[in-house]
């Protein structure tokens, strides 16, 4: 009876027990250092290898945020899925793999490189993730260790498939346009938005018609790299008049700041359904019969494009 009553309560618990061990979106410089110990946990560092080369958080394994992105002509796109897979089995991760990404943390744009590659491994089927909150820097500051030491691990055989409600195309968005049900977030600078500049290799400026503007930036401590508690979230989207209920589409130049967005409605705040646009306005602006919001005038586009090749020849 004993054995009965035993096997109904670890039952019981089961879910419960899941909810425990389920990873946080964010973790202090103090909450990662309690678990470098745990052979389950893999510290993936994104900077560029000179960075990690010159010290990094024990136990951390290099992988440049370069690898997680596009082509040189939209790093926005999502790489090809045998690249990915390669990437992800030379970290040995598995979908039981706790996955830490660790950028700089000198800014908050800096943020937008982890929050793109946690979504990432989200879309790979990957489930146990979190930020380094803060970054580097935020672990430097509290005085924690460091070394060049450059661990190994043996390849993993995981073989991950594209989580597709994860995904919005531009197909999916140009629908959700017409059909006027989703909300369209722009999480660029005002400059961008109001189609005063626009990314190199955009084709022109502008923005998704119906799109309202939350800068990628509001989400963070003044000043830095680190992302607000979750109370402090809940009320800038309050502020900003994110309605939870309805579809929401975060999108930027090339899906960096918008990741941003994402990270936070989804991740931190519980919203299920949030999508980033991972190819942006990079990849809506090519066609030209796709609408544009906020549209420069035809002078006013030949004078930004003017301008923007003076600094490139000047740069």
């Amino acid at each position: 009876m004993k054995k009965i009553a035993a096997l109904v309560l670890s039952l019981a618990l089961a879910p419960l027990s899941h909810l425990a061990f389920a990873a946080q979106p964010l973790l202090s410089p103090q909450e990662l250092q309690s678990k470098l110990t745990d052979p389950n946990v893999r510290v993936i560092d994104i900077r560029e290898p000179q960075m990690y080369a010159a010290g990094h958080i024990p136990g951390a394994f290099s992988a440049p945020y370069g690898q997680w992105r596009g082509p040189a002509t939209n790093p926005g796109e999502l790489p090809h899925l045998p690249k990915l897979t390669t990437l992800v089995q030379s970290l040995g991760l598995t979908p039981t793999t706790h996955a830490v990404i660790v950028s700089t943390g000198a800014d908050s744009t800096d943020f937008g490189a982890s929050a793109r590659v946690y979504w990432t491994l989200k879309v790979l089927g990957l489930k146990e993730l979190s930020v380094l909150n803060g970054g580097t820097k935020a672990w430097t500051d509290a005085k924690l260790a460091q070394n060049d030491r450059v661990p190994t691990v043996a390849a993993s055989s995981f073989q991950p498939k594209l989580d597709q409600s994860q995904i919005v195309t531009t197909e999916d968005v140009a629908k959700r346009i017409k059909a006027g049900d989703a909300t369209l977030i722009d999480a660029r600078p005002s400059a961008f938005y109001q189609g005063e500049t626009k990314a190199p290799a955009a084709k022109a400026a502008g923005t998704l018609p119906g799109a309202v503007n939350v800068t990628y930036d509001k989400w963070f401590a003044a000043g830095s790299g680190v992302f607000v508690s979750a109370d402090q979230a809940k009320q800038i989207a309050a502020t900003n008049k994110i309605d939870p209920a309805k579809e929401t589409i975060s999108f930027c130049n090339t899906g960096h700041w918008a990741a941003t967005n994402w990270f936070a409605m989804s991740e931190v705040l519980g919203q299920k359904n949030v999508k980033l646009y991972a190819a942006s306005m990079v990849e809506w602006s090519q066609d030209n019969n796709l609408p544009m919001a906020n549209a420069p005038s035809r002078g006013q586009q030949l004078l930004q494009d003017a301008k923007g090749w003076v600094n490139k020849v000047i740069n």
